[in-house]
């Protein structure tokens, strides 16, 4: 699995909505339950938002998703810099990025 982090500071206006699409995202994620998907999202307190995104093979499990694609829409409009990507490598976990347990 390979893992990316992003990053992007949200002017003040659009702090709320870019929660909220978030939290649409994590809920859709939760209803489909994609196996070869890893993702958290954090927001500091200046406003930024870092995403941790671990994709199998397909990498559409997240991005074709009806939720992920609204939140990916006038994303531009809500941030205050540019995204900035970049692959990741984990040096160390401690039951971050675990495998969810069912049951």
């Amino acid at each position: 699995m390979g893992y990316k982090l992003i990053r992007y500071s949200v002017k003040d206006t659009g702090l709320e909505e870019n929660r909220a699409l978030v939290a649409k995202v994590f809920e859709t994620l939760d209803e489909t339950a994609p196996q070869s998907v890893r993702y958290l999202v954090l927001e500091l307190d200046d406003g930024e938002f870092v995403h941790v995104v671990g994709e199998g093979n397909d990498t559409s499990a997240l991005t074709g998703l009806a939720a992920f694609e609204a939140f990916t829409q006038n994303h531009a409009e809500r941030r205050s810099t540019p995204v900035k990507r970049s692959p990741a490598k984990i040096i160390g976990n401690y039951r971050v990025l675990e495998e969810s347990k069912a049951g």
